[in-house]
């Protein structure tokens, strides 16, 4: 699966950024129906990389998703308005939210936010927050 994600950009202390995943392709096989697991992650200079929050998609609708306790009550992940697409939603953002960005996928997300859910990376897209 080939990822490509878009909307990164500069804003403000307390602002609002969308970022969005193009993907090109669900995951497929003879025997489940169409389904992805879509992920993004953050890394910021001299940090780990961290799992911020995950969609679980089968037939282009949500099972589940989830947050990184540090994201929680600002971030919203979901199917884009675009085929193929699933945006995050980024409100009330921090200086600490300052990093690059990745859309990551795998078919399922059997280790939660870890990167091991994973399989498929994109190149990233910069966020920074400044006051």
């Amino acid at each position: 699966v080939q990822l490509e994600e878009s909307g990164g950009g500069s804003v403000q202390v307390g602002g609002s950024l969308t970022l969005s995943c193009a993907y090109s392709s669900a995951y497929n096989d003879s025997t489940t129906d169409s389904r992805i697991c879509m992920g993004w992650f953050r890394q910021a200079p001299g940090k780990e990389r961290e799992g911020v929050a995950r969609i679980y998609l089968i037939r282009g609708k949500t099972k589940f998703r989830d947050f990184a306790e540090s994201v929680k009550g600002r971030f919203t992940i979901s199917p884009g308005n675009a085929e193929n697409t699933v945006d995050l939603q980024m409100n009330s953002l921090k200086g600490d939210d300052t990093a690059m960005y990745y859309c990551a996928s795998g078919s399922q997300c059997p280790y939660g936010l870890s990167s091991r859910s994973f399989t498929d990376w994109g190149q990233g897209t910069q966020v920074t927050v400044s006051s």
